[in-house]
C-alpha cells in the first residue's frame, strides 16, 4: 500500500500511517486503503487486537491540501460520493469486530480527530495538539461528528466544533477523547503494549462480544427489551466453548486455553 503500512504479528496488527510528508493528511488514496485494511483485519481469524499508528511528527493534519483544491470545483453530487467514502472509512474502524488502540505521537486535527474517536482506546503524548479545525474554513465536522459526540459529549461538541480552538492532550484526556497521557515516545509504545497484552490476557471471543455489547448499548434506553438482551448475551456466552473453558480453568485455579496457547 502506498499510503500506508501495515504489519502483522501473531494476535497483533499494527495499521501506520505513513505520509509524513503532508502530516498523514486524509486524500481519497488514504481513505480507500484505510476502509479496505479494517475490512481485511475484521475478517481475519486470530487477531485480537489493532494498533493505529502514524509516522513523523503529526498523527493526522485532517484533509490533504491537494485534496481539497480538488474539492473546491466539485459538483453536490460530487461532494456527496466524496463524503460518503470517508463516513464508510470511520464507520469501518469504528464497528470493526477487534479493538482498535490508536498511538497518538503527535498533532490531531479535523478528520484526524475523527480517527482518534472512533478507536476503542488512545494513547496519547502529552505534546499532542488536537483541534475540529473545520469552522476556520467555513466548513463542518460532519462525517465525524457521531463519533466525536459520543467520545466527548453533546455540550462539549457544540464549544469546540464552534471555536475551532486548539486544545492540549491534557484537556483532550479530561473530555474523554483520550484514555492515557504518556510524556515521550518511548514510553507511549509501552503503554500501547500493555494494553494490548491486557487484551490479549482476555477471551478472544468475549473480547469482540464486550466491544459489541457497548457499541450496541450506546444511549438505548433501559428498558424491558434491553434487559432481556442482555440476559441472552450473557447466557449465549456462558453456554460457548470459550465460556466453559473459562469458567472451568478459573475454578480449577489453571490458565485459560487462550492464554496457554
Amino acid at each position: 500500500m502506498s499510503t500506508l503500512s501495515i504489519q502483522i504479528d501473531g494476535p497483533l496488527a499494527r495499521v501506520t500511517l505513513a505520509r509524513p510528508e503532508v502530516r498523514n493528511a486524509f486524500n481519497d488514496a488514504v481513505i480507500a486503503e484505510l476502509t479496505d485494511a479494517f475490512e481485511q483485519l475484521a475478517a481475519r481469524d486470530g487477531l485480537r487486537a489493532i494498533v493505529l499508528a502514524a509516522e513523523g511528527k503529526a498523527f493526522c493534519a485532517g484533509a490533504d491540501l491537494n485534496w481539497m483544491k480538488a474539492m473546491a470545483g466539485y459538483s453536490w453530487d460530487q461532494n456527496r460520493d466524496d463524503a460518503g467514502r470517508l463516513a464508510s472509512m470511520l464507520w469501518t474502524i469504528y464497528r470493526c469486530p477487534v479493538p482498535v488502540i490508536a498511538r497518538v505521537q503527535g498533532d490531531v486535527y479535523a478528520g484526524g480527530v475523527g480517527l482518534v474517536a472512533c478507536a476503542d482506546i488512545v494513547v496519547s503524548t502529552t505534546t499532542a495538539g488536537y483541534c475540529l479545525s473545520e469552522a476556520k474554513l467555513g466548513l463542518l465536522p460532519a462525517t465525524i461528528g457521531p463519533y466525536v459526540v459520543k467520545a466527548i459529549g453533546e455540550r462539549q461538541a457544540r464549544r469546540y466544533f464552534t471555536t475551532a480552538e486548539r486544545f492540549d492532550a491534557a484537556t483532550a484526556l479530561r473530555l474523554g477523547l483520550v484514555h492515557e497521557l504518556v510524556d515521550d515516545p518511548e514510553q507511549l509504545d509501552a503503554k500501547v503494549a500493555e494494553l494490548a497484552a491486557a487484551i490479549c490476557a482476555n477471551g478472544p471471543m468475549a473480547v469482540r462480544a464486550c466491544k459489541r455489547l457497548a457499541l450496541d448499548l450506546g444511549d438505548r434506553e433501559l428498558d424491558e427489551a434491553l434487559r432481556d438482551e442482555t440476559a441472552r448475551r450473557i447466557a449465549d456466552i456462558r453456554a460457548s466453548q470459550e465460556g466453559r473453558a473459562g469458567v472451568q480453568s478459573f475454578l480449577s485455579k489453571q490458565e485459560p486455553p487462550w492464554r496457554s496457547a
